[in-house]
Order: structure tokens, then C-alpha cells, then sequence
């Protein structure tokens, strides 16, 4: 017994299970219940523990989501307790009619998982109609000389219960004339006829009063009375007989109205009025259908017939003739079914949506086909129109689950229309279809995509903190979160902690930021790793490289390298032979600059000179050659301003003097040197005046040395190496070796080699390679400028050499010799050279 018998100790129900093909890959067991209750049971009632016979906990229920589907809301399922509860009044009469048995089918809906579940409440009758005449009294005439054992068909009585309860007994109030039969229909009704036991005096007793009752045999019994009054007539011989009690006729349901259904015969022997009959139904009331011709006893239809709503007719008629003496009989009309009703397909339990992601088999709607019609008219082929991922399967008699049947992708195909469509068996047959629209609900599947493999991006350096570089765009096909992408910087050859001080990128947009000027000097490239991730559950991303190149800006100005000012701002002399060629190479040059490109491609121009015509500059090369031979009347010291221009946009420069002097020697270009005079030492004036008062106190011994010194010096040194005591020709530097150009526009390296020398002797240092002619003079300052000449007072000298340009390496180490006595005319001697004579390179200060 279910729970609901507890209650009204009437429920009761049967699990039955029966097992069904879900699909071709896995088998489902579906599980249909029964219960039994009673009709009229008060709403709210327990039919059974629904989730109990399910077995699904009460923890469950909240998720699982039980609800009944079906057309009629008569029950309900509790979603706290998982009962089925009658949710609307049961008439079993009302739903069923007479039908021998009235069970209500409907489909329970469980979700996550979905799945259906068949329920079979069978309505139990109960004894709550009484039987009813159609009249409350009746009136019969019957003639004094009817003879006895004539029988009179009375009225019968309805009872809409059925079984026990319905109609099962009449009863006739005791009467010694009279006595009653029950007889029965074809459809099971019974009906009563009055019996004449003892032939009737009218002029003993005009009338008789009888009751009778209809009874049925529930618990408790019901009845009702309906009074007879049978009135005794005249003689009148012969009453009238029919051809026929029984009258059976088949009709079609779609016989047209007006059309003869039959034509029932009566006859009377007697003469005159007493042998004219009339026709008339016994319960005219209830007869709608069909008319009678009360003169020939044609029944004819009135309104159209429908086999669904009545399927057969009984209809009692009587025949009277003129002197009141009647007899009947029954007519049975049975209505035959034909194919006029189309299936009717009906969708129960239709989700607004259904995940792309749902597998294969999973039940997706619950769907009934109905068929008023009876037999073959009645039986449903049902199919799925279309190619379509989905595929129908018979769960119960017309009933079908619609289950997935292929692979559903929201991008490609965002929703189905389903056609299903009904065909009876009918001759002809008829159809019908239902359409409805599916739609696929999105799953994150589908990682961003990037518009491109990679990007590459140029900008120019020297930009503004934060200028946009460029936008990265990428797409997702999903909905909502799981397409909505943002942007990340994931990885890069930046330093990590450098990283969020170079570049950013806008999560929303994709767009990258400089987060700084970028300088194409410093940083020519870098590489960035981006990533798209979108918002699902779990998160999806894909990456794309970023290479960003910093182009070059004319930014940086051309950097003179040689010649160069020394630490006190000293110009650098060159000594050109008198009898130089036109073509002789003077000097070179030589300048850098930081950008690249057209930006670093230099010229070189000859802006001012103290003789126009008489050097000329090469163009890329920088080298100062002379352009025709020394005149007469051309200075023997020439200044020459050469300007650098670089090829950028638009174009900077910078400028070098060089101070030429024409002299076959350096001891030649002197005079014209010393001529300029020379800023005063602070130090050496100190020291002056120190000797000068030393030589007070000791003159005489001071003058001696001295004496004696030069005396000796003079003996030991040639002219050339005397002639560096002169005034401003000194210098006094540390040994070092030029900045190193590895990139830029230098076109050679060049090594130095800077012999010290003491107060009264020089000393030498040999140079790693052979001098050739044309080489130039580089200071051995750390600043990289040239010699300049040192004040007269200075005490120190310094002996340079010079080392052959080196193309391929730069800054050759420098290996001092041990202090010895060198021949003066090989450190002053140029070495002879394959096409040009030495140049003399002197400092002028």
C-alpha cells in the first residue's frame, strides 16, 4: 500500500517495471508505478511516496526537481517530501464516463540527469451517484380487454457509477394484476417491463398506482422511485404489433444529417381509427440525434455523429393506435468509427535549452500522440523530420522521448527546428505535424583566437610614456563569459622586474603601451609573449608572440673622433711637406655617431678654410688631401674647419679644426709654433720664483751645476732632441689607448704608444708595429684627445711614436721597453712609406 492509504486507507500502489531501448549505445530500465485510489479524494491528499518508489533520498530532491507533467494538473509532486499529492477534484465519472476501468496516465520529470518516469493512478468508483428516472411518474394505458402475460416496456433508470454501484435491480410495488421483469441491453443496461398478470375490469377499477424502484448494490445501496399510473381503457381488440422487436442498424460517424437511418413496421388488425398507429420515442427528451416520423416510422438523423463522444444508441419506441392500445420495441444504433481524426502531437516537458555539451542519448523532451480514432484509425506511426542530431524513441503506447543522437555545436549551429510528424493507418491515412525550436545552450569549448600568428610592430624610439604601440585583437566564438576575452602579458627577454616599467597592455582592449621613451641606442628589440584568456569555468587562453622593433630616430649627432682638443682645449697640428702633390693625404677625419642607418651615414664638408681651393675633404672618407700645390704666396699655417653632417632627417653635425702648418720638419714648424704665445702656469711661476730665491743664497754653486749639465747634455744629444727644451713643446700625459668604436661609422682602430722621458734624458718605448707614413698623432689621455703642447715651464717631455691603423682589431696592449738611451734620429726619423713622405704632427697650444 502507498502512503496514501495511511490517510484514507484507500491508496494503494504497484511498482511495475518495464524495460525500454534508449538508444543504440546504452540501455535504460524505465520504471512505470501504480497506484490505486479512490475517486473524490480531498485535494492535498497522499496518493504515494513517489520519491521513495523511485528510489531517490529526500537530499535528492531539491536537485532532481520531480514535477509532474501532464495535460490536466490532477496531482503534484511535494518538494519537500518527494509525495505525489492530488492536486484537483477525481470524478471518475467526469473523466472516464462508463468505462469498465479509468486509470489517469502521466509522465514524471526528474532533472540532472534528466529523465521521465511513467505513472499509473487507477480511479476506483465509488458509490456517489444514485440511480434516476428520467420522469418522476409515468403514465400507461392499457385496454380492459388486453389479455394477461402482455408486457409494457417502462421507463428505465441511469446510474453513472459503474460495476456494483451502478444499476443492478427494479422493484414493483406489490400489485395482484401486475408483476415486473428486468431484461438487459447489448451494452450491459437494464431496463423493465410491466407484466399484466389478471385482465383488467374499467369498470371495477379505472386506474392502479404503482412505484417503482431502482436500485444498485454499493456500500451503502442507493435508489430512487418513479410512480406508474396505469389507466384501464376501453376495449379496443388488437393493439398494434411491430415487425421487430429488436431493430439493429450500423452507421458510419460521418453519415450526413437527414439521412434515413431505417424505417421500423407496425400493424394492427383492427378497423378504422383503431387500426391507425402512431410513432413516438418513449423518452423523447432524451433523444437529440435523431427524429422520428410519427406517421411512417422513419428515424432520421438531426445532428452529426461522432463515434469518439457515443458509440452506440438505444432508443425505445412505442406504436399507438386510435384506440390507445400500444406496443414497442427497441431500436440499437451502433456508430461505426472512420479515419476522421488526425494524430495530434502534443510536447510535454520541453527544456528552454540543452548544453552543447550533452552526451549522446540524453533524453531531451517527453512527447504524446493522440489519435481519437479507434483500431487501425487509431494506431500512430511517428518520425522525425530533417537531418538533425536527435532521433525519437517509443517509450510507452503513444508516448516518445526525444533523446540526442549526434554531436551538437553551439558555433556552428546555435539552434534546431524539430518537425515531428504523425501518420495514422487509416484508409486514408492522415497526418499531422508539431514544430518547435530548440535552442543549444552555449559551453566554454573554444579558446580565444588570435587574428594573427605573431605581430611585429615598429616604433620610434624617443616616443611618449605611454603611446600606444599596437592593438591585439583575438576572438571567441563562445556566449557571454566564455567569450568575453582579456589580455595579459605572460612572458618576455625583458627583465621580469624591468618588464612593468617598459610596456603595458589594456586588458579589455588588447591594446600595448610604452610605459616609457625607448631609446634605439639602448634597446633596439624585445620580444613579448600576450595572452587571450576568456571567462569560463574553467578558463580557456592561447598566446601570441609580440616583437616590437625600436626604429632609429636622428637623434644623436655626429661625434668627432679625431682630431680632437686636448684636456685644456688645444687644437691639434698637422705638418704638411712644402713640396706635398696635389692628392697628398694630410690628415683623416675621423668621426662616429650613435644611430644607425641613414642617421649614421656621414659627410664630410669643408665649411671655412684660410686658403679656399688649396685641401679638399672626401666625402664619406673624411680624409683632408691637398688640392694643388703650395704656392708662394700661401701661408705656411692653414686653418680648416670641416663640418660632419650625418644623413637623418633633419640632418645634425658637428665640426673639426685642424691647424695645418707646411714645414719639411718639425724643427722647421716650431718657430712658426712658439710664435704663439703661451698661457701662464701658476705652478711654474711658483716654482720660478723658489729657484730664483734658492739662487740668492747659493748662486754661485747653483750656476756651476748647471753649467756643468748642459755642457754635458749638449756633448751627449744631437740638435733635433735639444731643440724639445724649447718652450711650449712639451707635453705631459699618461700612456693610454682611444675609446674603443666597435659600432658606428669608425672606419679603423688606432693604437698609441707614449714613450716618459726624465729631466735630463729621454726614454723610448718600442711600438708593436713598423710606422708607415701618413699615420696620425692620438693622445694617450683617457679622454681620448690629441697631444696638445705643454707650457714652457712644464720639466717633464714626452717622445711619441706612431702605430699603423689596425682594420680588424681595436686597442692593441701597450709593452713598455726598460729605460735605454735611443738614437734620437730614429725616434724623430719618419718611416719611409710606400706612396706619400711622413707628415710632423705638432701641438700648438
Amino acid at each position: 500500500m502507498g502512503s496514501g492509504a495511511g490517510k484514507s486507507g484507500w491508496a494503494e500502489r504497484r511498482p511495475v517495471l518495464f524495460p525500454f531501448l534508449l538508444s543504440l549505445f546504452c540501455l535504460a530500465l524505465s520504471e512505470q508505478i501504480h497506484y490505486r485510489i479512490p475517486e473524490e479524494m480531498p485535494e492535498g491528499s497522499v496518493v504515494g511516496n513517489l520519491a521513495k518508489d523511485l528510489r531517490l533520498s529526500v537530499h535528492e530532491l531539491p536537485t532532481r526537481k520531480l514535477r509532474v507533467s501532464s495535460e490536466k494538473p490532477y496531482f503534484a509532486v511535494s518538494a519537500e517530501s518527494g509525495e505525489l499529492l492530488v492536486s484537483s477534484r477525481l470524478d471518475r465519472e467526469q473523466i472516464c464516463g462508463k468505462k469498465s476501468a479509468c486509470a489517469l496516465e502521466f509522465e514524471v520529470v526528474a532533472e540532472n540527469p534528466l529523465n521521465f518516469y511513467h505513472v499509473n493512478v487507477e480511479i476506483e468508483d465509488v458509490n456517489d451517484h444514485t440511480p434516476k428516472f428520467s420522469q418522476n411518474s409515468f403514465e400507461l394505458q392499457i385496454s380492459e380487454s388486453t389479455k394477461s402475460g402482455a408486457r409494457f416496456i417502462l421507463g428505465s433508470a441511469h446510474d453513472a457509477d459503474i460495476g456494483t454501484n451502478s444499476l443492478q435491480n427494479y422493484q414493483l410495488s406489490p400489485d395482484d394484476h401486475f408483476s415486473l421483469v428486468i431484461k438487459e441491453k447489448l451494452d450491459g443496461s437494464k431496463y423493465p417491463e410491466l407484466v399484466l398478470m389478471t385482465p383488467l375490469d374499467r369498470e371495477e377499477q379505472k386506474s392502479y398506482h404503482l412505484t417503482l424502484t431502482a436500485l444498485d448494490f454499493g456500500d451503502p445501496p442507493l435508489s430512487s422511485a418513479a410512480q406508474i399510473q396505469v389507466l384501464v381503457t376501453d376495449a379496443n381488440d388488437n393493439p398494434p404489433v411491430f415487425s421487430q422487436e429488436l431493430y439493429r442498424v450500423e452507421l458510419p460517424e460521418n453519415v450526413l444529417p437527414g439521412t434515413t437511418v431505417l424505417r421500423v413496421m407496425a400493424t394492427d388488425q383492427d378497423d378504422g381509427v383503431n387500426a391507425e398507429i402512431t410513432f413516438s420515442f418513449t423518452e423523447a427528451g432524451q433523444i437529440t440525434q435523431f427524429d422520428l416520423n410519427s406517421n411512417t416510422g422513419e428515424i432520421i438523423i438531426l445532428n452529426t455523429l461522432d463515434f469518439e463522444e457515443v458509440k452506440e444508441y438505444s432508443i425505445v419506441l412505442e406504436a399507438k393506435d386510435g384506440g390507445g392500445m400500444i406496443a414497442q420495441c427497441t431500436v440499437e444504433i451502433e456508430v461505426l468509427d472512420i479515419n476522421d481524426n488526425a494524430p495530434e502531437v502534443v510536447f510535454q516537458s520541453l527544456p528552454d535549452f540543452i548544453m552543447e555539451d550533452t552526451k549522446l542519448g540524453t533524453h531531451i523532451a517527453l512527447l504524446k500522440i493522440r489519435d481519437k480514432d479507434s483500431g487501425h484509425n487509431g494506431e500512430v506511426i511517428c518520425k522525425l523530420e530533417g537531418d538533425v542530431p536527435f532521433k525519437i524513441l517509443t517509450s510507452s503506447r503513444n508516448t516518445y522521448k526525444l533523446v540526442t543522437d549526434g554531436v551538437l555545436d553551439r558555433e556552428q549551429t546555435p539552434g534546431y527546428n524539430i518537425t515531428i510528424t504523425a501518420t495514422d493507418k487509416g484508409k486514408p491515412p492522415l497526418s499531422s505535424s508539431s514544430s518547435i525550436t530548440l535552442h543549444i545552450g552555449d559551453v566554454n569549448d573554444n579558446m580565444p583566437v588570435f587574428e594573427r600568428a605573431s605581430y611585429v610592430v615598429h616604433i620610434a624610439e624617443n616616443n611618449p610614456p605611454g603611446a600606444s604601440i599596437t592593438q591585439v585583437s583575438a576572438s571567441d566564438p563562445d556566449l557571454g563569459p566564455n567569450g568575453h576575452v582579456s589580455y595579459s602579458i605572460v612572458a618576455s627577454d625583458l627583465e621580469p622586474r624591468a618588464l612593468s616599467s617598459y610596456v603595458s597592455v589594456n586588458p579589455q582592449s588588447g591594446v600595448v603601451f610604452a610605459q616609457r621613451a625607448f631609446d634605439h641606442e639602448q634597446l633596439r628589440a624585445f620580444e613579448l609573449m600576450l595572452q587571450a584568456s576568456d571567462h569560463g569555468s574553467p578558463a580557456l587562453s592561447s598566446n601570441v608572440s609580440l616583437r616590437v622593433l625600436v626604429s632609429d630616430r636622428n637623434d644623436n649627432a655626429p661625434r668627432v673622433l679625431y682630431p680632437a682638443l686636448g684636456p685644456d682645449g688645444s687644437a691639434l697640428f698637422d705638418t704638411v711637406p712644402r713640396a706635398a702633390q696635389p692628392g697628398y693625404l694630410v690628415t683623416k677625419v675621423v668621426a662616429v655617431d650613435a644611430d644607425s642607418g641613414h642617421n649614421a651615414w656621414l659627410s664630410y664638408h669643408v665649411l671655412q678654410a684660410s686658403e679656399p681651393g688649396l685641401f679638399s675633404v672626401g666625402l664619406r672618407t673624411g680624409e683632408v688631401r691637398t688640392a694643388r700645390a703650395l704656392g708662394d704666396r700661401d701661408a705656411a699655417r692653414q686653418r680648416l674647419l670641416v663640418a660632419v653632417r650625418d644623413g637623418g632627417q633633419p640632418p645634425l653635425s658637428a665640426t673639426a679644426t685642424l691647424l695645418l702648418v707646411f714645414a719639411d720638419s718639425l724643427q722647421e714648424a716650431l718657430p712658426d709654433l712658439s710664435d704663439r704665445p703661451s698661457p701662464s702656469d701658476p705652478q711654474a711661476e711658483l716654482q720660478f720664483y723658489l729657484v730664483v730665491a734658492l739662487a740668492l743664497i747659493s748662486v754661485l754653486f747653483l750656476l756651476a751645476v748647471i753649467l756643468a749639465v748642459a755642457l754635458h747634455l749638449r756633448r751627449s744629444s744631437s740638435p733635433a732632441a735639444w731643440g724639445c727644451f724649447k718652450p711650449g713643446l712639451c707635453v705631459k700625459s699618461e700612456p693610454g689607448v682611444l675609446p674603443n668604436y666597435s659600432e658606428g661609422t669608425l672606419p679603423y682602430s688606432y693604437n698609441l704608444c707614449v714613450a716618459h722621458t726624465g729631466k735630463t734624458e729621454f726614454n723610448f718605448l718600442k711600438c708593436s708595429e713598423q710606422l708607415s707614413s701618413g699615420q696620425n698623432i692620438l693622445s694617450g689621455d683617457s679622454s681620448g684627445a690629441l697631444f696638445p703642447f705643454c707650457n714652457s715651464n712644464e720639466s717633464t717631455s714626452h717622445q711619441v711614436s706612431f702605430l699603423k691603423p689596425h682594420p680588424t682589431r681595436i686597442g692593441d696592449s701597450l709593452r713598455p721597453r726598460d729605460p735605454a738611451p735611443a738614437d734620437p734620429k730614429m725616434a724623430m726619423k719618419p718611416a719611409p712609406g710606400p706612396t706619400t713622405s711622413s707628415t710632423q704632427r705638432c701641438y700648438k697650444p
